[in-house]
């Protein structure tokens, strides 16, 4: 529970601001005197800080602990936080998404840590879904609650607002995380950074993963976080709280989708079907996004919302990876993880970002160049899920 209470106010802020641009796009840009392909920079700035992060927050989890590692990289985010409300211009922006990013890279491992040295291992996965579905109301807070605020008051005093709970956040993480005892390799002797990821890099299971780790929950947040608003507003002539509405619900549906996930997987003890077919529902899903998304905003609300609940399959297929890792590399093996869904939301948001100003420089409307970017998303998890399928679902005993 004192994970909970320290830690799962800033995980609210770190979903927050990685999905929080889609519904205040249009003041951004206008504001910034950017265009998609800059937004797109915008929202991945924040996921390439955050991945390059994973590296050395990993080897800081495993060795200084959570509570130094934590509370110094977001005062660092805190810095971003105010920067990105008083930005003008892209370059300001970006630096300040990157700030936060850096805040919010080791919130979510360091619950993993906790969790993992400090509960059973038969309840990581279930204890990550929880933490993850109570932290996912952050989504919530960045759709139609942030359009509305937004609207009346402007997206700027709105996000100081979030900068000041940030840096209430971080006090709340360094009063009450605790470190657990330190553990050391089975030969007694403590792996550095590079040694540790060399060992990391050595577990053939991970590789089978990695494809759908770059791209399950890439495509998840990159729709959610960046597109999902300006869809409903370019295909079906929404206003932006209207707009807000559909992005509220794939948050929530995102929210719903975490807690059934950890309790099936709590019923089942078995993670890899869940993710696997979870993953070729949402390809699913998105091949329906493409075909029928412009035929209303209803359909389209109503697949955005289904994608929410079976895409999120996040929690799980980290719980399948930590299968994988021993104790004294659990932060740098959890981490590393991490980078791959960070990283691969990184490119996600900042290629679909590209695509879709080509696609418009083509002169194509919004609807063919939206279902374009569904289709291929569509085809990305299809191909994860077929690589995916020949991981081993537990260690060699």
């Amino acid at each position: 529970m004192i994970v909970f209470f320290a830690l799962l106010p800033a995980y609210f802020l770190s979903i927050f601001y990685r999905s929080f641009l889609s519904v205040i796009a249009g003041p951004v840009m206008t504001d910034l005197a950017i265009g998609p392909r800059e937004l797109g920079l915008l929202g991945s700035a924040w996921f390439f800080a955050f991945a390059l992060s994973q590296f050395p927050i990993g080897w800081a989890l495993d060795r200084l602990g959570p509570r130094r590692t934590v509370t110094a990289a977001m005062a660092i985010g805190t810095v971003g936080a105010f920067l990105f409300a008083n930005a003008n211009g892209a370059v300001a922006g970006i630096l300040a998404m990157a700030l936060i990013g850096i805040g919010c890279s080791p919130i979510f491992m360091a619950s993993l840590f906790l969790f993992a040295r400090t509960a059973e291992a038969s309840r990581f996965a279930f204890l990550t879904s929880v933490f993850i579905g109570l932290g996912s109301l952050g989504n919530i807070v960045g759709a139609a609650p942030l359009a509305i605020a937004a609207a009346h008051y402007g997206w700027r005093p709105s996000m100081l607002v979030m900068a000041g709970c940030f840096l209430v956040a971080t006090a709340l993480a360094g009063l009450l995380i605790h470190d657990p005892p330190r553990a050391e390799s089975a030969s007694g002797k403590a792996e550095g950074l590079i040694a540790g990821l060399a060992s990391i890099l050595k577990l053939r299971p991970l590789w089978l993963l990695a494809p759908i780790t770059l791209t399950g929950y890439a495509i998840l947040a990159t729709a959610r976080g960046l597109w999902v608003a300006p869809f409903m507003i370019d295909v079906h002539g929404l206003d932006a709280v209207t707009a807000g509405h559909a992005a509220t619900a794939m948050a929530l549906t995102m929210v719903v989708g975490a807690f059934i996930y950890g309790g099936l997987e709590k019923a089942m003890r078995r993670t890899k079907p869940l993710v696997f077919w979870g993953t070729v529902a949402t390809a699913a899903a998105f091949a329906l996004l493409a075909a029928a998304g412009a035929s209303s905003a209803i359909v389209a609300t109503a697949l955005f919302a289904l994608i929410g609940a079976i895409g999120f399959t996040y929690a799980i297929l980290m719980a399948h990876a930590r299968l994988f890792f021993p104790a004294h590399l659990i932060g740098r093996g959890m981490t590393a993880v991490n980078f791959l869904f960070i990283s691969g939301a990184a490119l996600a948001q900042s290629g679909s970002g590209w695509f879709i100003a080509g696609q418009r420089a083509a002169g194509l409307d919004a609807a063919t160049t939206f279902a374009h970017l569904h289709w291929a998303f569509a085809g990305l998890l299809l191909a994860s899920a077929a690589i995916y399928a020949f991981t081993p679902e537990r260690p060699k005993a």
